[in-house]
């Protein structure tokens, strides 16, 4: 015979948790919207990744070994923005509407003007030596960006030797065209996302599987670095409540406690997701050859171009 506190400790556990887990499928179904279905936009590319939202809630993202970057219209319009580019792979845009590219083809950080689709090389090197190979990148409020600088042995590279044995993240001052190492102690650093207020950085660091959250300094450095959640993640975005979107197998949403509180299932490898459309109310989603769509009743990062 168990004692009967045991016997009252033990349903009292399990009524708590089945009240957490019902109130955490109320809340992951207040954050997609009721009814809604993975939408598949188009198939047929050969990768899909970077999708960014411009302030109308256009989206670019890549189709990285075709060599371009697409454009998909609020509209429903859908068209190569431009071909060839550089092998980019992710993509953000700056508050004053430039498109940040990730070109790995020559180891690059590009600065795209989306009127004249004029680039401008804004960092090939960082102390003296080429870049392993932009990854992701995020622009801060303040016009610093940070970016982060794995290294992935691309089939158009003649030369596929590790170029820098820092795997982290770079920073870059507004005005500024040198790096600053923002964390260099991450074994190959991938996805990462800003709060819109400029306060947080959170970095996957996908060779550990792990994501850290950082606060920024008024000078871009960050400080008091925390384990996020024990996962890493390709692309990484942000909703207006404070969720963090993870990507890989599927999308892993966390609350901003770290706590994981849905999983959208989508089969093979999720590369990257963003916010966009006219309310930036709708998740686009890279995914190996298709591009996908999800509504939702939050808003994402775009919203700080509105």
């Amino acid at each position: 015979m168990f004692p009967k506190d045991y016997l009252f400790s033990m349903s009292t556990k399990k009524l708590i948790y089945c009240l957490l887990f019902l109130s955490l499928s109320i809340y992951c179904d207040s954050l997609i919207h009721k009814g809604a279905k993975l939408k598949l936009i188009s198939s047929g590319f050969k990768f899909t990744e970077g999708p960014i939202a411009d302030k109308s809630g256009n989206i670019y993202f890549t189709d990285q070994p075709n060599d371009r970057i697409m454009l998909y219209k609020t509209s429903g319009e859908l068209s190569t923005f431009i071909q060839p580019a550089g092998r980019s792979n992710g993509l953000y845009f700056t508050l004053d509407e430039k498109l940040i590219a990730c070109a790995d083809e020559q180891n690059e950080l590009w600065l795209i003007d989306p009127k004249t689709k004029k680039k401008k090389v804004i960092l090939d090197s960082a102390n003296g030596k080429k870049l392993n190979g932009p990854n992701d990148a995020w622009a801060a409020p303040n016009g610093g960006i940070y970016f982060s600088n794995p290294h992935y042995k691309r089939p158009w590279w003649t030369d596929k030797s590790l170029r820098q044995k820092m795997q982290g993240v770079y920073y870059i001052a507004p005005g500024s065209n040198k790096t600053v190492i923002a964390d260099a102690e991450l074994v190959k650093a991938n996805g990462l996302i800003g709060t819109p207020d400029g306060k947080k950085l959170y970095i996957a660091d996908i060779g550990d599987k792990k994501t850290y959250s950082y606060d920024i300094k008024e000078d871009g450095s960050l400080v008091n670095k925390q384990l996020f959640c024990e996962m890493g993640s390709d692309g990484m975005t942000i909703d207006e409540k404070g969720n963090v979107y993870l990507t890989g197998k599927g999308v892993h949403i966390f609350n901003s406690k770290g706590e994981k509180i849905h999983h959208i299932q989508i089969k093979g490898w999720t590369a990257n997701i963003c916010f966009g459309g006219a309310d930036m109310k709708t998740l686009f989603i890279t995914q190996q050859q298709n591009f996908y769509s999800l509504k939702m009743n939050v808003r994402g990062p775009g919203a700080h171009f509105k």
